[in-house]
């Protein structure tokens, strides 16, 4: 089927957010910021102020479980604007080019409501969706959830066997796919504008 839309995720594909950004220099030893973002503020805890939490409530009951991390803790979305270093230059070209094509441009995103406000603001590039972005903060629901690739389908009427999905996470790309998206997997080596290609985008 012809490929009529092009959905992208946002952090690995085209924002370079990384908390070790922040807390290299903070910590100033490796180990011990591995075992805090392992154990501490782990991944799984963001994902609940992505899905919705506020970062206050979430920050809280970080504390309260860890209360010797509680500085650590509170630095963590007091500097959250150092962990998201910039954007991924060689992908936001593609984007750019991609604005002047047929393809129907759209974003869906993991992302806190609070903080996603700051990317829209600080990069250019958001305005090219034309505000056709899916944020999980907003909506309540988080890839690798079915339901919010649902909201995406259903808001602009757009069919999953039409559109390509692009995410550097292979839990959402796995979910993609079983719901009849076609799908990109990106790598920090990923050539993107060779990927498009290989699946019959014209750029």
């Amino acid at each position: 089927m012809e490929i009529k839309n092009i959905i992208f995720d946002f952090g690995g594909v085209l924002m370079d957010w990384d908390p070790r950004y922040f807390f290299k220099d903070y910590f100033n030893d490796d180990e011990k910021m591995e075992y805090f973002l392992e154990n501490i503020a782990q991944s799984e805890w963001n994902e609940q102020q992505d899905k919705g939490r506020s970062l206050a409530e979430g920050t809280d009951i970080q504390v309260t479980k860890f209360p010797e991390w509680e500085k650590e803790l509170r630095a963590y979305y007091d500097n959250w604007t150092v962990m998201l270093k910039s954007d991924i230059p060689e992908n936001v070209e593609i984007l750019r080019r991609l604005k002047n094509t047929e393809y129907h441009l759209f974003g869906l995103t993991n992302w806190s409501e609070e903080t996603f406000p700051y990317a829209l603001e600080n990069y250019d590039f958001f305005q090219i969706f034309d505000g056709k972005i899916v944020v999980s903060g907003t909506e309540k629901l988080i890839k690798p959830d079915p339901k919010i690739w649902h909201v995406l389908l259903e808001r602009y009427d757009i069919q999953a066997g039409e559109s390509l999905f692009i995410d550097d996470n292979p839990k959402n790309i796995e979910m993609a796919k079983s719901l009849g998206f076609i799908t990109i997997k990106i790598n920090p080596d990923t050539d993107l504008k060779q990927e498009l290609e290989n699946v019959g985008v014209k750029l």
